[in-house]
């Protein structure tokens, strides 16, 4: 049987707080970009997230900025599947960009 966590989170979770924007321009590999994710929201996330794991969230997931980084460092942590109350129209069209 395989085992995945669950990462529970609210509303208007935005996208500097999902990969801040002070690394934009300074991070350029996968894995640097996975190491921030989500680190002012929850510093735990980073160490315990594996492949395969769900994010749950609130309402509008992925509010503010139009950065990909938002999409990116969520997916390179090996996260393929976020359920949320509903999405920033920004967020939800650079899931399906990516």
């Amino acid at each position: 049987m395989t085992t995945h966590r669950c990462w529970v989170y609210g509303d208007n979770v935005n996208t500097d707080v999902i990969f801040p924007g002070k690394y934009t321009y300074t991070l350029k590999t996968p894995e640097d970009i996975a190491a921030h994710a989500l680190e002012d929201l929850d510093p735990n996330f980073v160490k315990g997230v594996q492949a395969g794991d769900v994010i749950v969230a609130g309402s509008n997931w992925g509010m503010g900025s139009s950065r990909e980084q938002g999409v990116t460092t969520i997916k390179f942590n090996g996260v393929n599947l976020i359920i949320a109350a509903s999405f920033s129209g920004l967020y939800f069209r650079n899931c399906i960009n990516q």
